[in-house]
């Protein structure tokens, strides 16, 4: 006979597969000891560059029951989206989370369906769901509940489906059987830190941010400083770099999500075609992209660095 917290868990992880989720694994909600000092000193080291917003509520990133009150479990979810095609070799490349939809409103949606669900089944829970927008270390809580380890390029890896999928979490105030951590399969591989084009990986499951392509074409507002040019490899909008030089990602599987398929001219368009794009066809090619977030500028900007 389960008892309600091994039923409740089984209903919430068949019910996440059933919303398309990669997979679902569940954790306690409390202070994450292990990631405070790793947190502090890499704010203290500036990894994090122009990203200020890294430095605050630093609390709150560490101790999910600051964020949902009484808050007793972690509900961690990943969502493939790993592309069936990509863009050919003639183009400046866009890192593959963002061919689609924004994954915001693909997961936001997802994962008020799944609170919706519990709330049915189980009755009255509070919760939050989080998408990357709010200061929740997705990546420490999605290894804690035992989904995959951190790899030495600071993505969660698993051994199934390699690093290409998306972490969010839903944070409730009900008791449920917790999963175990994985563990590290990187052993001595260090493809991604050798391959990395700006060597942002200062040691092994150490990414300082500031040094990062992400970074320089997506959250850096400035000019993108001069000693980068030339070691961008042709990324004009984020980096998959040391993902796609992982072993692991052998394995990745194309997602089965029809909002991530890019817009028909996406894969198509040349270099020609990005260095001659007009703002109406960036509105059109991106209208609910990720893309968006770096406007139209400024990804003009990361293109016209990669071609001085």
């Amino acid at each position: 006979m389960l008892d309600n917290k091994s039923k409740y868990t089984q209903l919430i992880k068949i019910e996440a597969k059933r919303l398309g989720f990669l997979s679902c694994g569940i954790s306690k909600a409390q202070f994450l000891e292990e990631e405070a000092p790793r947190l502090e000193k890499w704010l203290n080291n500036n990894m994090n560059g122009e990203m200020r917003y890294m430095e605050n509520h630093f609390d709150k990133r560490l101790d999910p029951t600051k964020l949902v009150e009484g808050s007793k479990s972690v509900v961690s979810l990943l969502l493939n989206y790993y592309p069936e095609e990509k863009q050919n070799d003639d183009s400046f490349k866009l890192s593959k989370y963002a061919y689609g939809t924004d994954y915001h409103f693909v997961i936001k949606d997802k994962l008020k369906s799944l609170l919706h669900f519990i709330q049915d089944e189980i009755g009255d829970v509070e919760g939050r769901a989080f998408v990357d927008s709010a200061p929740v270390l997705d990546k420490a809580w999605a290894a804690k509940s035992g989904l995959g380890w951190i790899g030495k390029h600071s993505n969660l890896l698993s051994q199934q489906v390699g690093s290409f999928y998306f972490i969010a979490e839903l944070i409730i105030d009900l008791d449920l059987e917790y999963d175990v951590r994985v563990t590290d399969h990187c052993g001595t591989c260090t493809a991604c830190i050798d391959a990395c084009p700006t060597q942002a990986i200062t040691e092994p499951y150490v990414v300082d941010g500031s040094k990062c392509i992400s970074y320089f074409t997506i959250e850096l507002k400035e000019n993108i400083p001069t000693e980068f040019k030339g070691r961008f490899d042709d990324w004009m909008f984020g980096c998959d770099v040391c993902q796609d030089v992982c072993p692991w990602n052998r394995f990745s599987k194309p997602h089965n999500e029809p909002l991530f398929n890019p817009h028909p001219e996406l894969l198509a368009m040349t270099k020609k075609d990005w260095e001659e794009i007009t703002e109406e066809t960036f509105r059109k090619v991106f209208k609910k992209s990720p893309v968006k977030r770096t406007k139209f500028l400024g990804l003009k900007r990361n293109i016209n660095f990669l071609k001085e």
